[in-house]
């Protein structure tokens, strides 16, 4: 894979898997192989309702935890 996709859906889907199969340790590092900013992916996806787990390691729908 050569870029991560444009669709929030798929992206945070592929996030997940990527950092599941230990590709990736960190979302810091998954984003510097794809030259793109973790704050800035964060964000993003804040607004279409999933917010990181540092603890689980994966992107969650916001509130999960309540």
């Amino acid at each position: 894979m050569d870029f991560l996709p444009k669709d929030p859906a798929i992206l945070v889907s592929t996030v997940n898997m990527l950092l599941r199969d230990e590709e990736y340790e960190t979302l810091e590092s998954l984003c510097d192989a794809f030259s793109t900013d973790s704050d800035e992916m964060k964000e993003r996806l804040l607004k279409e309702g999933f917010v990181y787990s540092e603890q689980q390691k994966q992107f969650r729908p916001v509130g999960y935890d309540k």
